[in-house]
């Protein structure tokens, strides 16, 4: 709760620094609605008291201060509904920022690849004006609090007993907790399988992958499979729900009865002359309002336990934001030529939540200007080694050595300031074509000159000339722009990745998986000629994945991953020339499949 509490002062804060009227303005208001409701209780009161004494001046006045306190609450309660939402959204504007910096702060990868962080990564990120809102929630939920102590004051002035329904009242906000609480659990445990029903929806519904559903004529089995997953999903929240519905009943059933026993008290003492005519009318009154006032307690507590699983989400990301920033220990900064290279020693690496080693006790050196081609089949480990050295992922063991520095020592934004890299799962980003190239190196963004020598590296040239609007051409038809082929889009990561003038490290993984072979070909002549350049100017390594021997046999060094160990390297003419040699096997399948 003292987390909770945190949170809520954190945003009140927030609140009143942006908009310091409109949070004033809504505790006044909640302040004189619940004044508003006493007010009408004590003036039906006089009215009645005054009648039967035939005070009838004080009677109208009190009639009239009855009608102002109602109009006035009725007036200020829609006033409530209306600051909520303005209020939340202004917290909101200043806390998803936050959250997506904290997402993009972290350096490594696994709160974006595993999927138990996966789940409560999207519970904060998709859900801030939830998190937002809680504060008002949890406001309302102290105003009918307020609200119903003023109202049983008023009742204990008709006769003590009347206080009892105090702690009848509470137990349906504690019968609430307990159900609230098993239908959160319960979310947290079925957010992976919803995940899945969700993926599995959009899959069906979207129109990438909608040609390759109907031609294999899987539409229904993707139907059977999201309708199989959503059930298994939905059957346990429902049942945690109807578990939450019996425990809710079970306070208003206490509660009923309590009712039930203030009302025959008060009629007891009507009956007795222990009460004036205002006071049984007064009770009464109050006590027929009273359930509603006790249903608006619980509904604004429940809105508040509502927010847990996306306020839960939010602290977890928060603490492992921390954390990660607490293992960051790098402070060195990154070098401005490589002198030796990069070396590997012992370098091991498993995913979390996987059993086997996706590198194991990797040894090798990567000598500075030379081009380093990795091979091997997929699941190799080629991609893993090549997010190692982009600091995604720490080595479970052994180093990873630039020049005579450990990388974990190397301040992390500095290197990968020095890193170009074109990723087998690019990004496709949404914004125009300049933009686009231009993130590959921010400081360059909108450097025209850059950029289109940038789409000349990458041969993109001709694409561009194609855009109805050139680089000024918006991408994505989902945001109203043009849609790419695959291997355009590609090109466009291509051109994303030469940006840099001076990188240190120039990462080509399957950089031209979705391009035809003339252009793949014209592409790393070119990359290599670049290559060669960055060698000269900075000592650059280049490094080339690619499952297509005939790009790599130009490299000077070739490395042979398979099942995570580094089984070869050399040479193409080198590991061309080892009998049974792994390379050779390999690279003698795929000349054969060429030439048939």
């Amino acid at each position: 709760m003292r987390r909770y509490l945190a949170l809520w002062a954190e945003m009140l804060r927030i609140s009143w620094r942006r908009d310091p009227v409109a949070t004033a303005a809504m505790f006044g208001v909640c302040a004189v609605t619940i004044a508003a409701a006493a007010g009408i209780a004590l003036s039906l009161r006089t009215v009645i008291d005054a009648s039967a004494h035939r005070a009838l001046g004080t009677a109208v006045a009190a009639a009239c201060v009855a009608a102002v306190c109602y109009a006035v609450s009725v007036a200020f309660h829609q006033t409530i509904w209306d600051l909520l939402p303005l209020l939340s959204d202004t917290v909101n504007l200043e806390l998803r920022p936050r959250i997506q910096g904290w997402i993009a702060g972290i350096e490594g990868l696994d709160h974006l690849e595993r999927t138990d962080f996966l789940d409560r990564l999207e519970g904060a990120r998709d859900n801030g004006w939830q998190i937002s809102v809680s504060l008002w929630h949890m406001v309302m939920a102290v105003r009918s609090g307020l609200q119903l102590a003023v109202t049983l004051v008023i009742l204990g002035t008709v006769s003590p007993w009347l206080l009892f329904l105090l702690p009848i009242a509470a137990l349906p906000l504690w019968f609430d907790h307990r159900g609230k609480q098993a239908v959160v659990d319960t979310e947290m445990a079925t957010a992976e399988v919803f995940r899945l029903q969700r993926h599995l929806f959009h899959l069906g519904t979207q129109a990438d992958s909608g040609k390759d559903i109907r031609v294999a004529g899987a539409g229904e089995e993707i139907a059977r499979r999201q309708a199989a997953a959503w059930d298994e999903a939905v059957h346990l929240r429902y049942r945690a729900r109807m578990r939450a519905a019996g425990w809710k009943f079970g306070g208003w059933a206490v509660f009923a009865c309590g009712f039930v026993g203030a009302l025959a008290l008060v009629a007891y003492q009507a009956a007795h002359g222990r009460s004036t005519p205002g006071d049984v009318v007064m009770a009464v009154t109050v006590a027929s309002g009273l359930r509603q006032t006790v249903q608006q307690a619980v509904g604004r507590t429940a809105s508040t336990l509502a927010t847990r699983t996306a306020i839960e989400s939010y602290f977890w990301l928060r603490e492992y934001a921390a954390a990660e920033a607490a293992r960051t220990v790098g402070r060195t900064p990154a070098p401005a030529r490589l002198d030796r290279g990069i070396t590997f020693e012992h370098v091991s690496y498993r995913y979390p939540g996987t059993d086997r080693l996706a590198l194991d006790d990797v040894s090798v050196h990567l000598p500075a200007g030379t081009v380093v081609a990795i091979v091997g089949e997929y699941g190799s480990g080629k991609t893993t080694l090549v997010k190692l050295l982009a600091k995604f992922h720490r080595p479970d063991e052994g180093r990873i050595v630039v020049d005579d520095t450990d990388l974990a020592d190397l301040d992390t934004a500095d290197w990968r300031s020095h890193v170009s890299a074109a990723f087998q799962d690019f990004g496709r980003l949404r914004t125009t074509f300049a933009e686009g190239v231009g993130l590959g190196d921010l400081p360059y963004l909108a450097d025209r000159e850059r950029i289109t020598r940038a789409v000349r590296e990458a041969d993109a040239t001709t694409l561009v000339e194609r855009l109805p609007h050139g680089m000024d051409t918006r991408l994505g038809r989902d945001l109203g722009g043009v849609d790419l082929s695959e291997g355009q889009w590609q090109r466009v990561a291509l051109a994303r990745a030469v940006m840099r003038d001076g990188p240190l490290l120039f990462v080509l993984d399957e950089p031209t998986a979705s391009l035809d072979a003339p252009s793949e070909h014209a592409i790393f002549q070119r990359q290599m000629e670049r290559a060669r350049q960055l060698a000269e100017r900075t000592g650059a390594i280049t490094v080339i994945v690619s499952h297509r021997f005939s790009t790599v046999a130009g490299a000077d060094l070739i490395l042979v991953l398979d099942q995570g160990r580094l089984v070869e390297s050399g040479t193409h003419a080198h590991l061309g020339a080892l009998d049974g040699g792994r390379y050779a096997a390999l690279y003698g399948i795929q000349a054969a499949a060429y030439r048939a």
